[in-house]
C-alpha cells in the first residue's frame, strides 16, 4: 500500500510538471497544479484500491492516472475571451 501511494503520488507529480510544462498558458499558479496532481492521484489511488482490494498495483497506477489527469483538467482556462455580441433591439 504505501508503495502504491508514493508512485501514485509521483506519477501524479510527473503529471503535473508536464501539464504545467505545456499548458502553462491556460494554467493558473504553478503551485496549485502540482498540489492538484499529486492530490488526484493520491485520491484515484485511494479509491481504486478501495474498489478492488490488494494485488491490483497497475490497476491503481492506472486509476491513479485517470484521476489526476481529470483534476489537472479541471484547472484549465479557455485559450481566449468569448466575445459576447450586443443585440441591437
Amino acid at each position: 500500500m504505501l508503495l502504491e501511494a508514493l508512485g501514485s503520488a509521483l506519477l501524479g507529480l510527473v503529471l503535473a510538471v508536464a501539464a504545467a510544462h505545456r499548458l502553462a498558458h491556460r494554467l493558473p499558479a504553478r503551485s496549485l497544479v502540482l498540489a492538484t496532481g499529486v492530490a488526484g492521484a493520491l485520491f484515484g489511488a485511494f479509491i481504486t484500491h478501495s474498489a478492488l482490494g490488494a494485488g491490483n498495483v497497475l490497476l491503481t497506477l492506472i486509476g491513479a492516472t485517470v484521476v489526476s489527469i481529470a483534476s489537472l483538467s479541471l484547472l484549465l482556462r479557455p485559450a481566449r475571451r468569448l466575445r459576447r455580441r450586443s443585440v441591437a433591439a
